[in-house]
């Protein structure tokens, strides 16, 4: 790897802004983004679609065999088709933290995110980025905020998407404190701050306070 490769990882719960942040961070920085977290909700929609059980292993591991994930000018391609949208539900949330919790799944795309890391100078942000995925990730960053702090953003997200008819607040909030416990309680990779990560809660902060902070520790970092 060139010794001038620079990495950002950002890592947090879902819903503290991380996607929204990193692809900020990464075109001001003129890095490459990669929604990490976009990756696992495709694996996701597409067992879910297959009907694929997450206890089913032999039936995951089949699908993942014949499953392509690209990312193309800010979108996400499952086997050639943008799901963007569609993987920003509540029923694909769900399905994205049980079977990110199957070992060949984490390793599928751990595996092709170091790859994509080894190769271009990335913002990446998901939950296990800078404790797992790039250990040695030239800044990190651990973000997070208040689960209904969160809960309210996600809502507002469904609502400008148009996808949020028959979905109240209080089943985002509960889907949010679901998915929080599930990722850090689960046995392989579970989600928590890196040691050498710089924490930022974005409860009371806005988009720019916060991209402004990320790209003057990078700029920091850089020299």
């Amino acid at each position: 790897m060139s010794k001038s490769r620079f990495r950002i990882a950002i890592d947090g719960p879902g819903g503290a802004g991380k996607s929204t942040i990193s692809k900020i961070v990464a075109a001001r920085l003129g890095l490459e983004y990669v929604d990490t977290g976009a990756m696992y909700r495709a694996i996701g929609l597409k067992l879910t679609e297959e009907g694929v059980n997450p206890e089913d292993l032999d039936g995951v591991e089949r699908v993942l065999g014949h499953t392509r994930i690209e990312f193309s000018d800010g979108r996400i391609l499952l086997d050639g088709r943008d799901v963007s949208g569609s993987i920003r539900t509540p029923e694909v949330s769900k399905a994205a933290s049980s079977f990110s919790r199957i070992p060949c799944v984490r390793k599928k795309l751990g595996d092709l995110q170091r790859i994509m890391s080894e190769t271009s100078d990335v913002v990446m942000d998901g939950r296990d980025i800078g404790t797992n995925v790039i250990k040695d990730a030239e800044l990190k960053i651990f973000l997070t905020a208040d689960p209904m702090v969160r809960a309210q953003r996600r809502f507002r997200e469904l609502q400008e998407k148009g996808k949020a008819v028959g979905v109240t607040l209080e089943m985002v909030y509960q889907d949010i404190c679901q998915r929080d416990y599930q990722d850090t309680h689960r046995e392989l990779n579970p989600l928590s701050k890196a040691e050498d990560a710089v924490e930022i809660d974005t409860s009371h902060m806005t988009i720019p306070d916060v991209t402004d902070a990320i790209v003057r520790l990078a700029e920091e970092r850089r020299k």
